[in-house]
């Protein structure tokens, strides 16, 4: 069975021979075999049609902007981690003159941005991508200041869900899929303070 990229754990399968679940952690995810290569997954993400000025779009991320907004204050820095080609985070934030930065490995990949702190870090619909989500979550916990935020989205699984017809397993770049026990076992193995969860909303406090 495949060892689990979050927290190294002997898995079990899960959904035919796509998806295997931790045993430790609970996270569900793509065995290596079935992972894309850089250039396909890189191709998936220009296929995405976002567009930050897309209202609809910038209401889908308000439960990261808003509690932003309400937390944080204009000089505080913030990183956008994941961004992607056009973010509404970072609209929104830029036009209530936030001082918030933008990074992803395929279209804004400036690497001095991951050698200094954050105040809080943005991450929305980025981290069910993480090849390797130990080391993901390894470095967003380096970026954030003593008593920083890290603010998330990402679907989450539960066992009501009928995973043979959840659509959000269907993303080939959908390689790790989170529970809520996997979340309180990153909250404990990265050492954040606390941890909030309201449908597809995760907060993790440095």
């Amino acid at each position: 069975m495949p060892t689990c990229p979050l927290c190294e754990n002997i898995s079990a399968p899960f959904y035919k021979d796509e998806f295997y679940e931790c045993v430790c952690c609970g996270g569900i995810f793509r065995p290596k075999e079935k992972l894309l290569d850089n250039q396909k997954e890189k191709e998936r993400y220009e296929n995405h049609t976002n567009n930050s000025d897309d209202l609809g779009y910038q209401n889908f991320v308000s439960p990261i902007t808003n509690s932003i907004l309400k937390e944080y204050k204009k000089d505080d820095l913030g990183l956008d981690f994941g961004c992607g080609k056009d973010s509404p985070i970072i609209k929104v934030l830029k036009q209530n003159e936030y001082q918030i930065f933008e990074y992803d490995p395929y279209f804004f990949d400036d690497k001095k941005l991951l050698e200094q702190k954050y105040d809080y870090i943005a991450c929305c619909e980025v981290i069910e991508h993480f090849y390797n989500p130990k080391k993901e979550f390894e470095l967003l916990k380096s970026l954030l200041k003593d008593e920083g935020t890290l603010y998330l989205m990402t679907g989450i699984y539960k066992d009501d869900i009928d995973f043979s017809k959840w659509w959000y397993k269907n993303d080939l770049t959908h390689v790790f899929i989170y529970k809520q026990e996997t979340f309180e076992w990153i909250k404990k193995e990265f050492e954040f303070k606390n941890i909030f969860i309201e449908k597809n909303f995760i907060k993790f406090n440095s």
